[in-house]
């Protein structure tokens, strides 16, 4: 069973999994359109990160980024190599959601890519109800970035 904890990223399994998920943003992504948050970044005011755990094993991450005028954004969702295809996104994402409509999110927005390596993410993210949208907050239009938001 998937156990959601709040993470302050202060331990090693979850800065390792955060390593993985920048390196993987860097290989599927042009440079330019990088938007992963580095631990700095995560640690920044506004910002929740959830981690997902299988006993004493790293399942997962995400994080909600709140960007005023009760919208936020999601961040850093990552599922483990090891955990594939066994609901952490899922679990990680019905998180955020419950947490975002519990703060009077109105609309929550994520930025993810194009191409193989995204259709994964693409696929959870429409089966909970999220529509493509337009760059919201400081993001630019750009040939890579796919902008989608849900209602909530």
């Amino acid at each position: 069973m998937i156990e959601i904890r709040e993470d302050d990223l202060s331990g090693a399994r979850t800065r390792a999994l955060l390593a993985i998920h920048l390196a993987g943003m860097h290989a599927s992504s042009p440079p330019e359109s990088v938007f992963a948050l580095d631990v700095s970044g995560l640690q920044a005011p506004g910002i929740t990160v959830w981690s997902a755990w299988d006993g004493d094993s790293i399942a997962g991450i995400g994080a909600l980024k709140r960007l005023g005028d009760r919208q936020a954004e999601i961040k850093s969702m990552r599922t483990h190599p090891d955990h594939l295809r066994k609901g952490v996104a899922r679990t990680l994402l019905a998180r955020i959601i419950d947490q975002a409509r519990g703060e009077g999110i109105v609309t929550l927005n994520l930025e993810t890519g194009r191409g193989p390596a995204f259709e994964p993410a693409l696929a959870l993210y429409r089966a909970h109800g999220f529509v493509n949208g337009s760059p919201f907050g400081d993001y630019a239009a750009n040939p890579f970035s796919q902008f989608l938001y849900l209602a909530l």
